[in-house]
């Protein structure tokens, strides 16, 4: 079974762990409110472009890593999701 792309926030949660870092702190400390992140590091939102840029400074890897991995995520459950609608849509090179 293939399993979904990590959702970021997961990620980031556990690397907020490993740095002792509470989501209270984090938050503070990013300029955005503890709900925000916290609902980002419990995967029920996702990462937007300025929240990448966020993290990827706040933990010093980069926007594009968070960016990307918010993408993958949500690419594989898009694909997954529209399986059926898929199925009925003709290809551009059929068309013609």
């Amino acid at each position: 079974m293939i399993h979904s792309p990590a959702h970021p926030g997961g990620i980031l949660a556990e690397e907020l762990a490993e740095l002792g870092i509470s989501v209270s702190q984090a938050s503070r400390e990013l300029g955005v409110s503890r709900q925000t992140l916290s609902a980002i590091v419990n995967e029920r939102s996702p990462v937007t472009a300025d929240m990448a840029v966020r993290i990827g400074h706040y933990v010093g890897n980069g926007a594009e890593i968070w960016a990307r991995l918010q993408m993958n995520h949500d690419l594989w459950h898009a694909q997954r999701r529209m399986k059926r609608v898929l199925k009925k849509l003709p290809r551009a090179s059929a068309v013609r």
